[in-house]
């Protein structure tokens, strides 16, 4: 009984390295984060008026990032709930 139990929690875990694997990997995720960083910076620029502060201008993929990551969260919630409701 034991032996099935492990096998069955070793089945679980792969199924959610192969999703995870498949999210890192997928084009959803790439199109997300090259839009958001893109809006981020437009925004950006709109407010620091094209100055020529090296730090600031450095600032722009940082904070594009991070906010795609943060907001990817979601975006892959909904992205599982397709995939798995195509593969059924």
């Amino acid at each position: 009984m034991e032996i099935e139990k492990e096998i069955e929690q070793i089945k679980q875990r792969n199924k959610r390295v192969e999703q995870d694997k498949a999210w890192e990997t997928s084009w959803t995720r790439r199109i997300c984060i090259m839009i958001l960083t893109y809006i981020v910076v437009i925004i950006y620029s709109y407010l620091i008026r094209h100055t020529n502060k090296i730090a600031l201008s450095s600032l722009v993929p940082v904070i594009g990032f991070t906010l795609s990551t943060l907001s990817l969260k979601l975006i892959r919630r909904i992205w599982e709930i397709i995939i798995l409701k195509n593969k059924k």
